[in-house]
């Protein structure tokens, strides 16, 4: 390799840095830190060791040998730090419901007690194989799947099989369609209205154009908070929409639109459509003006001309559009938040509610890779397709 080439190379390489490490720091980091919350649970394995050698050969089924419970009191008794006996208690209740009161019990018994005490006499939940198959569980292991079974409303019974959770134990799968459901219903409408739209702006020349293309920019100089505390105003039962169609006569009175889905779509869609022009004007623009006079002087009708020529020609950017706009719907918190009510909130406000409500980062970390696959297998499809067209074409 000649001096030239790698001065250019060392130049090139000196030039693409800070757009790599802002990359590493602010993008990859966070999701590799995320993914490892989701499936990492140190806290049992470091606050109880003893214990997780003693429940090794255990067949969690059987009462608590008493080297279980002699291994359990000599960790308990063992933790300084009530930080991490804080984390320990909300990991064991978070896997078995009564763990709280339990280990606070057992903690002030240890510590008042010199030697062995008898944990079945303190508590009879102790004698209860279902709470040592908790503390088995997570003792044994700083690896777990719990989490993200947990995400789509699984778990793991005592033999170790899969099953799901109770109806009444979790509903993310339940909240994790109905993300989905309102995502693809946000997407749809931007299409009906941002394919007219990008239609006619790509029609126009001139100032015309700016003009149209100025209204579809001019929400994303905007902050997202104030547009939707602005559609929040506009929504209410007193609102501009509604005392518009009421004194048109159009409605009797005023019209339900917020705290319901219908307040949502709409302040979601007003939110998202530039994303759904702009990739379809893209495209427009590149389209010859003449195809359609030309299809119109072959005798096809300007309906059948649309269909037939400008709308394959213009779906590579509808793709390209849907996929910006339904990526971008599955991940929104404020305006659900905001304008939705308690059936209308999407992940995003339970991965909130699991990493600032509960400090569960573990569950907010695998609802957070359940979404990250499911917006990575949508790209690999809409990748895949691309190339099969283009291979095609």
């Amino acid at each position: 390799m000649n001096a030239p080439r790698l001065s250019k190379q060392v130049i090139s390489l000196v030039l693409v840095a800070p757009l790599l490490l802002f990359l590493v720091v602010f993008f990859a980091f966070p999701l590799v830190t995320m993914m490892k919350s989701a499936v990492s649970d140190p806290v049992a394995a470091r606050a109880l060791p003893a214990t997780a050698r003693a429940v090794a050969g255990w067949d969690r089924v059987s009462p608590p040998t008493e080297a279980m419970k002699t291994a359990f009191v000599a960790d308990i008794r063992q933790i300084n730090d009530d930080q991490l006996f804080g984390d320990l208690v909300r990991r064991l209740n978070s896997a078995k419901s009564g763990f709280r009161t339990l280990m606070t019990k057992t903690r002030a018994a240890a510590s008042n007690a010199a030697g062995t005490i008898d944990l079945i006499a303190l508590d009879k939940r102790w004698a209860d194989p279902s709470y040592w198959q908790a503390v088995s569980v997570a003792a044994s292991s700083s690896i777990t799947d719990r989490n993200l079974l947990a995400a789509v409303d699984l778990q793991r019974d005592a033999s170790g099989a899969i099953t799901a959770l109770a109806a009444d134990a979790s509903a993310n799968k339940t909240i994790m369609l109905r993300t989905f459901v309102m995502a693809l219903t946000v997407t749809v409408a931007c299409v009906l209205i941002g394919l007219p739209f990008a239609m006619i702006a790509a029609s126009l020349d001139g100032w015309k154009r700016q003009l149209l293309l100025g209204a579809v920019l001019l929400p994303l100089w905007t902050s997202l908070l104030v547009r939707t505390a602005a559609w929040f105003i506009l929504l209410q039962d007193t609102g501009l929409i509604n005392s518009a169609l009421m004194q048109l006569g159009l409605t009797s009175g005023p019209v339900p639109l917020i705290f319901n889905r219908t307040g949502v779509i709409i302040a979601m869609t007003h939110v998202l459509l530039p994303f759904m022009v702009l990739p379809i004007f893209s495209v427009l623009i590149g389209i010859p003006k003449n195809l359609m006079p030309a299809a119109a002087s072959l005798g096809a009708h300007p309906v059948r001309a649309f269909w037939a020529v400008l709308l394959p020609l213009s779906l590579r950017g509808v793709v390209s559009g849907s996929l910006l706009v339904f990526m971008s719907a599955l991940g929104y918190y404020i305006t659900p938040a905001l304008i939705g009510g308690a059936k209308d909130q999407m992940i995003s406000s339970v991965i909130a509610y699991y990493a600032t409500g509960a400090a569960n980062w573990g569950m907010a970390g695998a609802l957070g890779l359940v979404l990250l696959s499911a917006t990575l297998i949508l790209y690999a499809v809409y990748l895949r397709l691309s190339s099969e067209r283009e291979a095609r074409a």
